[in-house]
């Protein structure tokens, strides 16, 4: 269902590939202007060029550290300043490690920690500035199946994915007296680089001297248990952002809306 976003200002993080890339083609599809962010500048430019050169979308292309908190102040800045309004802000920029409890670095935990839910509180505190002064906004926010459940290898990107629907519902009653409205979303498997990742380090992990995973296995045996029997595509996750982000959700707050063929009915 295309939307119109004619004259809208969209901020993406995390924007250059899967999941961020899928959500900015959404929007460069459906009218807005784009400031697509990553900390990979040019892979970020070649991903807007495209979309430029596909949608004749006006983007800003940005090379960002969401930890930064000078980097982030300046990103909203330089969208305001360029576009004039703050409309949406998308905090999709994440990372994730995969170790067993004994060989997991302290700095590892820190990282991940710092880019999924420090650096989702300073996006949507700069871009909650801009929205205050509009009296309107949406901030959208990227949390994950392990935002609702934890699994094994991985309790640093649980904590940070839980931490992201904590700050999701406390803006949101914070925020709403200026008709700012703040979700979040929970992506199960999803086709996209950080799921090869998991496929592979999760598979060698769990792989024995009975059962040894190869490329795709892992990820094939956990899709058969998800009920619409299949992993999703980036596209999934964007049409539910665009809903978040449209009028037609502008009475939907505080919610944390799983996007993951039904693997997780909670």
């Amino acid at each position: 269902m295309k939307r119109d976003f004619s004259g809208k200002t969209v901020v993406i993080t995390g924007a250059c590939r899967g999941i961020g890339a899928g959500i900015a083609e959404r929007f460069a599809g459906d009218g807005a202007r784009l400031v697509m962010v990553s900390n990979d500048g040019e892979r970020v430019q070649a991903t807007a060029e495209k979309l430029r050169s596909q949608y004749g979308a006006e983007i800003l292309s940005l090379q960002v550290d969401v930890t930064d908190e000078a980097q982030v102040q300046g990103l909203y800045q330089q969208a305001a300043q360029t576009f004039g309004s703050i409309d949406v802000s998308v905090q999709n920029a994440g990372v994730i490690t995969i170790a067993t409890y004994d060989k997991m670095p302290k700095a590892d935990f820190e990282r991940i920690l710092a880019v999924n839910t420090t650096g989702v509180w300073l996006c949507c505190r700069e871009a909650a500035k801009y929205m205050v002064k509009q009296q309107s906004g949406s901030l959208i926010n990227t949390s994950s199946g392990q935002g609702r459940q934890g699994f094994i290898y991985t309790p640093h990107y649980a904590a940070s994915k839980m931490g992201v629907i904590g700050i999701t519902q406390s803006l949101a009653h914070e925020l709403a007296p200026w008709h700012i409205t703040v979700n979040a979303f929970c992506p199960g498997i999803i086709e996209s680089e950080m799921w090869d990742y998991n496929d592979r380090v999760w598979g060698e992990i769990l792989s024995s001297d009975s059962k040894r995973y190869g490329k795709g296995e892992l990820m094939a045996e956990w899709v058969e248990g998800i009920p619409l029997k299949r992993a999703g595509q980036p596209r999934d996750v964007a049409g539910l952002v665009a809903f978040l982000a449209s009028d037609d959700a502008r009475y939907i707050t505080g919610q944390t809306i799983n996007v993951d063929g039904g693997l997780i009915m909670s």
